[in-house]
C-alpha cells in the first residue's frame, strides 16, 4: 500500500499513474520513504540515487516539486524517493538538515550533489547531467 504525506503528492502520483498507464511516458517514479532504515536502503541499493527532502507547509517544497520531477524525468537510471521530514523527522539529524526543500544526489551511496531551498532548477539540471553523464561511462 502505498501512503501519501499530503493531497499534492496524492495527485501527483495520481497523474503520474494515468500517464504511465496510457503508455504516453515512460519516467522514473518517485517512491515515498517512511524511515531512515528506508532512506539507508535505498541510497545503498541504487547506483544513482536522488532524495528531495521536504515539509507539509512548505510552499516551496510543493512548487518545486514537480519541476524537479521534470527534470529528473530526463535521467532515467537515477531512482527518485521522496521523504517528509514531518514523518520522518529524524531524516534532519541524519543528514544535516536545516531547511526544506533539500534535493540530495546521491553516487554509489556517496552525496555528490546537494541543494537547499530556492534551487534555479536550470543550473541543477546541468549539475545533474554533467554528473549523471560521467557515471555512464
Amino acid at each position: 500500500m502505498i501512503r501519501f504525506s499530503c493531497l499534492a503528492c496524492y495527485n501527483h502520483f495520481t497523474l503520474l499513474f494515468q500517464i504511465v498507464a496510457k503508455g504516453d511516458l515512460l519516467v522514473n517514479v518517485m517512491k515515498e520513504l517512511f524511515s531512515i532504515k528506508e532512506v539507508d536502503d535505498f541510497v545503498n541499493h541504487h547506483h544513482l540515487a536522488f532524495l528531495y527532502i521536504s515539509r507539509n507547509n512548505c510552499s516551496v517544497c510543493h512548487d518545486l516539486l514537480p519541476k524537479i520531477k521534470n527534470v529528473m524525468a530526463d535521467f532515467p537510471n537515477i531512482q527518485l524517493a521522496l521523504i517528509n521530514a514531518d514523518h520522518v523527522p529524524e531524516i534532519a539529524g541524519h543528514f544535516t538538515i536545516f531547511t526544506a526543500p533539500v534535493l540530495i544526489l546521491f553516487v554509489d551511496g556517496k552525496e555528490v550533489l546537494r541543494e537547499a531551498r530556492f534551487v534555479h532548477v536550470e543550473p541543477f539540471r546541468e549539475k545533474v547531467e554533467k554528473i549523471y553523464w560521467l557515471t555512464q561511462e
